[in-house]
């Protein structure tokens, strides 16, 4: 239930942080679309306003902000509040919103793909200054396969044999991917070192059959047929059995925490910061928690996860938990392996022939 060493340690106050934070007024918001600025006049005890919130995600994330956004709209904070939500891959949702894609609280895949707003001046750096570092939900990498697991599939080293038809997205546009390919490049290096990561690397990808542009569309083409295995997160695999999918997922011993960033943009009405505090509440933790997502404070009653392996113990401890930190962050880790022109992976695709 607490997989992330980075945060550990500051999960426990976030509770008693997050009281004080929605206790803050919100007499004096505007909203993005509901007429007054920003910093507009309060209302003394009159009721709120209504206001419309651009939401930008990842597609991944739907499910469970389809859930949170009502039960936010019904508290106090959230009244009058209503919602124009946008889903997509995450680093094409975060190049949009460059662009201009209007956006009030954005959720992404990964956290570079929050940076691009900070560096284009649209979130505030300190964004990620809070007990959980920005992060609002946690996931680990899995394996989803065929009904009764035909081809045995339980280990990486099973999923680069012979024969075994890999879908996972492309990461030139989606989050999920990298996560995906950050596990199993980890798992390469636990052999011996870098040269073992690359040939991991390079054994995933003969395999792959499949580059889908977001981890929601790898889901549907692993659904509808292709493909033996899917590398997916732990949430969206207990999601397609929710939704009544004939599979199942397979938690590898060793494999990559997956980390969700959110942010509020600069411009955001106040109830943008509400709606943040409440994802990141005990009640907030507890629907993304139904949804399959890994609660990243301490003190969240999961209960009962339908869709999970063992749905009273949805979240099973990993053995060997490999994360950013220990390959040295975000810039080593896109540099490395994501860069437009020397990275391993980009290499890798342009040698197979991948898009």
């Amino acid at each position: 239930m607490k997989p992330s060493p980075r945060r550990g340690a500051m999960r426990a106050a976030l509770a008693a942080l997050g009281a004080t934070a929605l206790a803050v007024g919100l007499a004096a918001c505007g909203g993005s679309s509901g007429g007054g600025g920003g910093g507009g006049t309060g209302t003394g005890g009159a009721e709120a306003a209504p206001v419309k919130l651009a939401l930008v995600g990842y597609s991944v994330a739907k499910s469970v902000y389809d859930s949170v956004q009502p039960a936010f709209s019904a508290t106090d904070k959230g009244a009058g509040v209503s919602w124009d939500s946008s889903y997509g891959a995450s680093g094409d949702q975060s190049r949009a919103v460059v662009n201009g894609l209007a956006a009030d609280y954005v959720a992404f895949s990964l956290e570079p793909d929050v940076t691009r707003l900070v560096d284009a001046g649209l979130v505030d750096p300190t964004w990620n200054s809070g007990p959980t570092k920005g992060i609002v939900s946690d996931s680990v990498v899995v394996f989803v396969v065929r009904k009764g697991n035909p081809k045995n599939i339980k280990t990486w080293d099973d999923v680069v044999k012979d024969g075994v038809k890999i879908i996972t997205p492309n990461p030139g546009s989606s989050g999920a991917a990298k996560w995906n390919i950050m596990g199993a490049y980890a798992h390469g290096l636990s052999k011996g070192g870098a040269a073992d990561g690359k040939d991991f690397l390079t054994k995933f990808y003969n395999n792959i059959v499949s580059l889908p542009a977001s981890g929601r569309e790898a889901t549907s083409a692993f659904t509808s047929g292709t493909g033996d295995v899917l590398i997916s997160y732990e949430n969206e695999a207990i999601l397609a059995k929710q939704n009544g999918q004939s599979l199942d997922y397979v938690v590898p011993e060793d494999s990559f925490l997956i980390e969700n960033p959110a942010a509020v943009t600069k411009t955001a009405p106040a109830q943008a910061k509400a709606f943040l505090d409440f994802v990141l509440s005990v009640e907030g933790q507890k629907l993304f928690a139904q949804k399959g997502f890994r609660p990243v404070i301490d003190g969240v009653d999961v209960g009962k996860v339908q869709g999970a392996n063992d749905e009273s113990k949805p979240f099973p401890t990993i053995k060997k938990l490999h994360t950013v930190a220990e390959l040295g962050g975000w810039k080593a880790i896109n540099s490395l392996l994501f860069d437009s022109n020397t990275g391993l992976v980009t290499q890798i695709q342009k040698e197979k022939g991948l898009g």
